[in-house]
């Protein structure tokens, strides 16, 4: 079953199919043909086969409503021997039903599985070999630049997921929550829920550093908020942890007291109360 990380990279793709264009050009150097419009296309490779292929999406540049390039976003996690044999079969049978130049663009979030994407599929007939384009974290594109990440918020994601831990991480993650600040909050929420999620602990504390002490550059109040929120529940999930290592049994309403409070101070003593603590009446005074 796909993982939340997994169908997170695919809908950047799906909510702005231009991403797929903009890496291929900017990331890996690729030269494509001019285009006025990218939009997904079905996903399904079923036409000239009884057994099921599906790719994770199919992004298509067209110019003047003609397609001009047709592109496969395959996300990879890991290794997976069975992609060697589909692969090939993607594009041709999108180059079939399009008549149009198909490419293969593979998205790595770690530097082995990349390396293991990139190697050479070699089809049998002489000449006729598949070279994967793909993209592991070093070869994404840093934004550093709250304009440009509003301009491109997905393309800022997928910045901060690769680049939010390195020295630049600090540069990076200001762009990214600048340029969330102009999109619509469901949104936003969604790409920082994930951004943090896959962000080293470090660089994680470093961006609550920031908020709080007011060096963020773009104060913005869904930043703020949300970043105060994915403190408290950090800190929740601490006080839950050393009641149950302490043996301390939790009514329903004790537990819903504990996980509905979003005041960190409060939280924090509560923590503090349950080193000694020998129930939740004893916590709660």
């Amino acid at each position: 079953m796909p993982s939340q990380e997994h169908e997170t990279l695919i809908h950047l793709f799906r909510n702005r199919p231009s991403l797929a264009a903009e890496l291929l050009v900017d990331a890996l150097g690729v030269t494509i043909p001019t285009y006025s419009e990218a939009r997904l296309e079905s996903e399904e490779f079923t036409d000239c086969t009884p057994t099921e292929y599906r790719a994770d999406a199919v992004v298509m540049l067209t110019l003047a409503d003609e397609p001009a390039l047709a592109v496969v976003v395959e996300v990879q996690r890991g290794q997976d021997k069975d992609k060697r044999w589909s692969w090939p079969v993607y594009l041709a049978t999108l180059r079939a039903r399009t008549r149009c130049p198909t490419v293969l663009l593979v998205i790595c979030t770690n530097t082995r599985t990349a390396i293991w994407c990139a190697t050479p599929i070699p089809l049998g007939h002489p000449g006729w070999t598949l070279a994967p384009l793909v993209i592991g974290p070093e070869a994404v594109p840093m934004v550093t630049d709250a304009k440009e990440a509003a301009r491109a918020p997905e393309l800022a994601v997928l910045s901060a997921m690769a680049h939010g831990g390195s020295p630049e991480g600090a540069d990076v993650l200001r762009a990214l929550f600048g340029g969330l600040s102009t999109i619509d909050d469901d949104q936003a929420r969604l790409y920082s829920d994930f951004v943090l999620m896959a962000l080293p602990p470090a660089a994680r504390l470093s961006l609550e550093v920031m908020m709080e002490t007011g060096t963020y550059e773009y104060q913005s109040d869904f930043a703020r908020k949300y970043v105060a929120e994915g403190r408290a529940e950090g800190e929740t999930r601490a006080l839950l942890a050393v009641l149950a290592a302490r043996g301390i049994e939790m009514s329903d309403d004790a537990r819903e007291r504990i996980t509905n409070c979003t005041d960190i101070e409060q939280i924090e003593a509560w923590i503090r109360l349950a080193a000694t603590a020998d129930s939740t009446d004893a916590l709660f005074g």
